[in-house]
């Protein structure tokens, strides 16, 4: 299994979720409203005067045969859109109960 964090402007939750649903990947835990800075360029997502986006993020943990399909689907979306942020982290999970 892979746990697999997304973090990425709220502009685009709607092509996330797509994402999801296509890949037939059920479980996840979403949080609204986060702010952040990328670590390399980008503009700031603070919700303020000054710099009023916002991101949201998602972990999920998915079979290791969805991975390189949904890795790849992830990269393609960033690449299309990459004024608007988005950052993926994965690692080994294991499946306690």
């Amino acid at each position: 299994m892979k746990a697999v964090f997304i973090v990425y402007n709220h502009a685009i939750t709607e092509e996330i979720l797509e994402i999801l649903e296509t890949l037939d990947i059920k479980g996840f835990t979403k949080w609204n409203n986060i702010q952040g800075t990328g670590t390399s360029s980008g503009e700031p997502h603070l919700g303020t005067h000054t710099w009023p986006s916002l991101n949201d993020a998602i972990l999920t943990v998915i079979e290791e045969s969805k991975y390189i399909t949904f890795s790849s689907a992830l990269r393609e979306l960033n690449n299309s859109l990459p004024e608007q942020g988005l950052r993926t982290f994965a690692w080994d999970a294991e499946v306690i109960v």
